[in-house]
């Protein structure tokens, strides 16, 4: 950390859902805040007020983080207003459900678009934060990945191999920006929230837990718990992942 002011947070995509209680979490261990969001206005001034209710001094920043000229101008603003930047949480996400089995259904503009988000946006977000976390004393990339990268089952093809790209790329940019950013990847089963509630709405999230070790959904916060180790709990892991899943991916 530098200097006496409080440590900075940005977490992509924290309208609602994780993002939203990684904020919070952030914020209720004295960290200022970046609401980042794309669409969610409304849910997103909520999360700010929420966050600056518990004591933290926060940005509210729209932007889509496939954009690089917009994530450029993001972070320019986050060193604007704060001077410096601890965290980044690469959580902003997108999906179709697609069966696997259709092929034809993938199209290339929903290809296109779900890769743009979640693995070119993180890594258009942590190339963009590392001159910020680099000029303290060190800092910390967690990226929201998935058992679907793991696995290879989740709502379509290309969400499937978007985060097992993403869990690729967090090695290498583990090696490629130590030792001053540590970079480590939390991948989550099935979430209670309307990720899959909404987008998925033929299939209840019980049914898919039923038979995990532990049979229910994680909550948003049970995420965060994670971020929050990778993030402040430990300064001796890089490069990892681990799965909050219910024991989903133990076989």
């Amino acid at each position: 950390m530098n200097g006496e002011s409080r440590p900075v947070a940005l977490v992509t995509g924290s309208a609602t859902g994780v993002g939203r209680a990684c904020v919070l979490q952030f914020a209720g261990r004295g960290y200022d805040v970046v609401v980042n969001y794309s669409r969610s206005e409304a849910e997103a001034i909520e999360t700010a007020a929420d966050a600056k209710k518990i004591g933290a001094e926060v940005l509210l920043s729209q932007c889509d983080v496939s954009d690089d000229n917009s994530v450029q101008q993001m972070i320019s603003d986050v060193e604007a207003k704060f001077g410096r930047l601890d965290v980044v949480v690469n959580n902003a996400a997108t999906t179709s459900f697609i069966d696997h089995s259709d092929l034809d259904a993938m199209t290339e503009d929903l290809w296109d678009r779900i890769l743009a988000v979640n693995l070119k946006g993180a890594f258009f977000v942590s190339r963009a934060a590392t001159p910020l976390l680099k000029s303290g004393d060190g800092g910390a990339i967690v990226n929201i990945s998935s058992v679907a990268g793991i696995t290879g089952s989740g709502s379509s093809v290309a969400y499937c191999a978007s985060k097992g790209a993403l869990n690729t790329m967090t090695k290498s940019l583990a090696r490629a920006l130590a030792p001053e950013i540590r970079v480590n990847a939390v991948c989550p089963g099935p979430i209670e929230s309307r990720w899959i509630r909404e987008g998925n709405p033929d299939v209840s999230i019980e049914s898919m837990v039923e038979n995990y070790p532990l049979p229910k959904a994680s909550m948003p916060d049970d995420i965060a718990d994670a971020v929050l180790f990778f993030a402040l709990g430990t300064s001796m892991a890089t490069g990892q992942w681990v799965s909050i899943d219910g024991g989903q991916t133990l076989g």
